[in-house]
């Protein structure tokens, strides 16, 4: 059985994949505790894999892609939940903070490391060793050392408006970087 805390259909808002229709799975629960998290965990209802797809298979309006996200998905993904949206035909994405192996299968895998986030508790470290891309979300801090992840993308995201120039600034001076926004509240959808 999952957490799930709630399945629905949009667009994509962050990252590589901006204005691309998905399908997010978000389940409930984290390992950390970031002082920004805008999720509520408190709410969930448990369902098993297959009742799982058809909610996001009725959701979804035929879109093939579903983007599991938390809390932390890699506390509830497994192989079963993998296998039973690969057989329904989706292309399966994931947002982690990385302290956690994930199952085998995900097509793509963001990682949104944690480590250095004041105010963080919980042990933030990254044990996944490669990901499709790397996205901060920008506080002030230090982090060239997520540049350095294998990943062929790495973003870096303002935490909310009101750093967005500090965050441009940061870019401009390190133009490794590429501005991830989040895109899904400027335009006021979920």
């Amino acid at each position: 059985m999952y957490r799930i805390n709630e399945i629905f259909y949009s667009l994509q808002g962050e990252g590589f994949w901006t204005g691309t229709p998905m399908v997010f799975l978000r389940l409930s629960g984290c390992n950390l505790k970031c002082p920004f998290c805008d999720t509520d965990h408190s709410g969930y209802r448990e369902m098993g894999a297959e009742e799982t797809v058809a909610e996001i298979v009725k959701a979804g309006n035929g879109c093939a892609r579903v983007c599991i996200t938390g809390g932390e998905p890699s506390l509830q993904l497994d192989t079963a939940l993998v296998d039973a949206l690969h057989a329904a035909g989706y292309r399966i994405h994931v947002e982690t903070n990385g302290t956690r192996i994930l199952p085998q299968g995900v097509d793509w895998v963001t990682v949104s490391p944690k480590a250095d986030v004041p105010g963080l508790k919980g042990d933030g470290t990254v044990v996944l060793k490669k990901a499709d891309e790397v996205k901060v979300v920008y506080l002030g801090e230090d982090v060239e050392k997520w540049a350095a992840f294998p990943a062929p993308w790495h973003f870096l995201q303002p935490c909310s408006c009101e750093n967005t120039a500090e965050t441009v600034g940061y870019i401009r001076r390190h133009p490794h970087w590429r501005l991830s926004l989040q895109t899904h509240k400027y335009l006021n959808i979920r």
